[in-house]
């Protein structure tokens, strides 16, 4: 391994960098939608079939087309046999001409005479009536017909392909075959070759037009038989959207019903719709009901708290001397019913803040709301480090000046309480794209991932990784979250040993009352 110091390590370094510059990150591909599934396999089929129907109809009219040629070769073979050819056999003299100008002829016929695997004289008919002679390799490709039991296609140059037979000849009206004598004809396949053609590229396009129209009317019976699915999507997107973990929720959406599969599966989607419904309600009769007793509760308790302290109060200021015990309980008795009191009082709050009233809204300077704060817990934990980052404009927002007091008290409080002395505690308020950025951070022991998904539910603790020197009701955060909610905004917990943040976020002086 080379170290920074050592010869090459540079050049290894600026390798890897080139390396890593060539790198591109890998593009996930998305999967094909339904439709588009359905629509290429669609188009696969009639492609497939297609195709094989085209392949299939050019073979069988070649095939025809060709045997009708064998037809007209037999013919012109049986009219080159019956001409008087050569005055001797063997002649090498003798000119084709004679057998290919023997009436019924066709233009475009070859004739040629083959002696003992040789030709010996060929030719080629024209429009005009004329005879060409054949070169040598036209002439060696007819030679090669000779002893083929069917008419066969050869390959003649420039006149292209045609199809060929042969048969033994008559001279002076004897029969020479036996030594080796043959008469090879010859027609042209172009006709044959232009007809397939013709009807491969008809084929071909009628086969695009097909599938063009299929592409066109396959979408449109595809999104039509889709649709109901995707109002099905639509109204399950529209029910996730619901805050349907609190409050009353009414689930009106519903899909239409019918005989299909898709209809089928709509018919069992509402039927869930309708006892998730059934379940919500009950639920939010159950809770409305708590919510109820708990607000009855604590306004009925609160009179008998302030009595109870009341009466203390009274007896400690009345002058008497009590008993040192007597003194410790009734100091007891007067500091649990300010307990007590503050329990029932966070209890309303929560039962208030439940049923939706809303809050009172006004310009808030929550700058100097974080100073005061800061300040007050300065104050009161005297044994932790308070620090207090600020924008040096004041930072406005709408919102009910009381209750962002109690957010920003309670999350001191929290570091302070759970935190061992000498935490450091900053508080940073800042402003982002319009959203106010309030955060409690500390350097303390941080808070087990277990603990903090249920950190701001009521009379939730984190004492299992935060060490407590007072105790506290466990409604704190549950009274943050609610009020935070209540202003339209937002709070979360980042946590690792050694730094804990708590960041609130709300909008800023322009939240709609």
């Amino acid at each position: 391994m080379t170290a920074p110091g050592d010869p090459g390590y540079a050049a290894r370094a600026r390798a890897a960098a080139g390396a890593g510059e060539t790198m591109k990150p890998r593009v996930a591909r998305q999967p094909w939608t339904l439709r588009k599934r359905l629509l290429a396999i669609l188009l696969l089929l009639l492609a497939a079939v297609s195709l094989a129907v085209g392949v299939l109809s050019v073979a069988i009219l070649h095939a025809s087309l060709v045997d009708r040629v064998d037809e007209q070769l037999r013919s012109a073979v049986d009219r080159g046999r019956g001409a008087d050819i050569f005055t001797a056999p063997g002649d090498p003299g003798s000119d084709a001409g004679p057998l290919l100008r023997v009436p019924g002829q066709a233009p475009g016929t070859i004739g040629a005479l083959v002696y003992g695997g040789v030709t010996v004289s060929s030719g080629y008919l024209d429009e005009a009536g004329q005879v060409t002679r054949l070169d040598d390799a036209q002439q060696n490709a007819l030679a090669e017909v000779v002893g083929t039991l069917e008419p066969t296609t050869v390959d003649l140059g420039e006149l292209g392909s045609y199809r060929a037979s042969y048969r033994p000849i008559l001279t002076n009206g004897t029969d020479v075959g036996s030594n080796g004598a043959a008469l090879v004809i010859a027609l042209p396949l172009a006709d044959v070759e232009s007809t397939s053609m013709q009807l491969a590229i008809t084929i071909a396009v009628v086969g695009f037009l097909g599938i063009v129209t299929a592409i066109v009317v396959g979408s449109w019976l595809i999104n039509g038989s889709l649709a109901p699915l995707r109002r099905l999507t639509q109204t399950a997107r529209e029910v996730s959207e619901l805050p349907l973990d609190r409050g009353e929720v009414a689930l009106s959406q519903r899909v239409p019903e019918s005989t299909t599969e898709v209809g089928q599966l709509g018919a069992a989607f509402n039927r869930m719709l309708g006892h998730v419904s059934s379940a919500l309600t009950s639920r939010e009769a159950s809770e409305r009901k708590v919510r109820q007793f708990v607000a009855d509760a604590s306004h009925e308790l609160r009179t008998p708290l302030a009595s109870i302290r009341g009466y203390s109060e009274l007896t400690r200021r009345s002058g008497e001397t009590l008993p040192t015990d007597a003194a410790h309980a009734l100091g007891r008795i007067e500091s649990e019913s300010v307990r007590m009191t503050e329990l029932v009082d966070d209890l309303l709050l929560l039962a208030r803040l439940d049923e939706g009233r809303e809050l009172d809204r006004s310009a808030v300077d929550l700058s100097a709301i974080v100073v005061d704060a800061v300040s007050d817990a300065a104050a009161a934990g005297q044994d932790h480090h308070w620090d207090l980052d600020l924008p040096p404009e004041p930072v406005e927002v709408v919102g009910d000046s009381p209750r962002l007091r109690q957010v920003l008290g309670n999350l001191l409080a929290n570091a302070r309480v759970h935190t061992p002395a000498g935490t450091r505690v900053t508080t940073t308020l800042a402003v982002d794209d319009g959203v106010v950025h309030l955060v409690v951070a500390d350097d303390g022991p941080g808070i087990d991932a277990a603990v903090r998904e249920s950190l701001f539910e009521r009379f939730a603790r984190g004492d299992s990784s935060r060490s407590r020197a007072a105790g506290s009701t466990g409604l704190g955060l549950a009274i943050v979250e609610a009020v935070v909610h209540a202003h339209h905004g937002t709070v979360s917990v980042e946590s690792e040993p050694g730094d804990t943040r708590f960041i609130v976020k709300l909008s800023g002086s322009g939240l709609d009352a």
